[in-house]
């Protein structure tokens, strides 16, 4: 971990460098190809330095005042990962994401993001983590999530929800689903087909009971969070004793075959 050169203005952007690269910019005194980290630096723009450098494999620029992402960042062919947290994000940014031919996790919660195309999931394809929790509005046109076909992680945290978005049951590789503090009151059925599923986050939501097909997600799931939930169809001591007490009561619930 270094500092970036203090003529760039940012004394306190931090560069991680993973395999040497050639030199450039104003970086020529490192070698590329970085992570670079400029959360809480106050800033209103992305700059140019990022783009200049076609070898950033990771870039947070979370806790900014950023509004919009402009379109010179598309040029980040390598970037992997992008962070977005908690800025002035309003409009899901197709024309730059479809550039990023090499995105795996975009991170765009707490942002005053509106509503998503129906088609904008289909420019980021190779998705592994997404997380637009905080913004409401992002899901009314209802964007097709069966376009993350290699989706494994899922945060939708302080959504509205009301109920799980039905096809959100098709990605059968997610290994996490966050669903916490919105205001689902049931459990589809369908979520006995995630086998891959290792966290699943339910709490506070308004969920009175569990379907006990969720009992077939044993062994796989290893965190079940129900706290917050007006759950009246499992004892409390149950609850207490954690996932797999809870799994094994679900399973036992089943209709013998």
């Amino acid at each position: 971990m270094h500092e970036a050169p203090t003529k760039w203005g940012l004394s306190r952007v931090h560069v991680h460098y993973l395999t040497p690269c050639k030199r450039r910019g104003y970086f020529e005194d490192f070698t590329w190809q970085a992570e670079l980290s400029m959360g809480g630096l106050g800033l209103s723009a992305i700059p140019s330095e990022v783009w200049e450098s076609e070898e950033v494999v990771k870039l947070d620029l979370s806790r900014n005042s950023i509004q919009e992402l402009p379109v010179e960042l598309s040029s980040c062919v390598s970037l992997q990962t992008l962070i977005l947290s908690k800025n002035q994000i309003k409009d899901w940014p197709c024309s730059v994401l479809k550039s990023l031919s090499s995105l795996s996790c975009l991170k765009l919660d707490y942002n005053p993001l509106r509503q998503i195309p129906s088609n904008g999931f289909e420019v980021v394809p190779k998705l592994q983590i997404l997380d637009l929790s905080g913004n409401a509005a992002s899901l009314l046109d209802g964007p097709a999530f069966s376009s993350l076909p290699n989706l494994q992680e899922l945060y939708l945290r302080k959504m509205g929800l009301t109920e799980v978005p039905s096809d959100i049951l098709g990605l059968h590789q997610l290994r996490i689903l966050a669903l916490s503090q919105n205001s689902l009151q049931s459990v589809p059925e369908g979520l006995k087909n995630f086998t891959s599923l290792v966290e699943l986050d339910l709490s506070d939501n308004n969920i009175s009971s569990l379907p006990p097909e969720l009992g077939l997600l044993e062994p796989s799931l290893q965190a079940l969070r129900l706290d917050g939930n007006p759950l009246r169809s499992i004892r409390r001591p149950v609850l207490d004793k954690g996932t797999k007490a809870v799994l094994k009561y679900l399973k036992d619930k089943l209709p013998e075959q």
